[in-house]
């Protein structure tokens, strides 16, 4: 059946998180920072955690590196939370290829996103 260019689709869920942004794993407590996302579940990522495993597929995942770690995380937006303050910098071996710096709050991408 061919597919209506013009026909309504279900809208696209607003992302709580953005690039750069350090956040916390609401279940497992470690801290880390976006470095990518998807508007929904990317069959092409795998999941981190059990807890992710059984989270809703049509709600923004991000794509984590963890802190004090050399792993990245790909995380349902409903087990983050943000993280401010003090303990917002972090730890890990790929962060100078995805940052250029922190200020602010905030890691600032070496990319532009669109």
């Amino acid at each position: 059946m061919p597919v209506d260019p013009h026909a309504e689709s279900a809208p696209m869920p607003l992302a709580r998180f953005r690039v750069g942004e350090v956040v916390r794993h609401r279940l497992y407590d470690y801290r880390g920072v976006v470095y990518d996302m998807d508007a929904a579940y990317s069959a092409d990522s795998p999941m981190s955690d059990a807890a992710d495993a059984r989270s809703r597929r049509d709600q923004p995942w991000y794509r984590v590196l963890v802190d004090d770690a050399d792993h990245a995380a790909y995380v349902a937006e409903q087990n983050l939370e943000p993280v401010g303050g003090a303990e917002s910098e972090i730890r890990h071996p790929e962060l100078g290829r995805h940052f250029q710096g922190y200020a602010d709050g905030l890691y600032r991408p070496r990319a532009a996103f669109n």
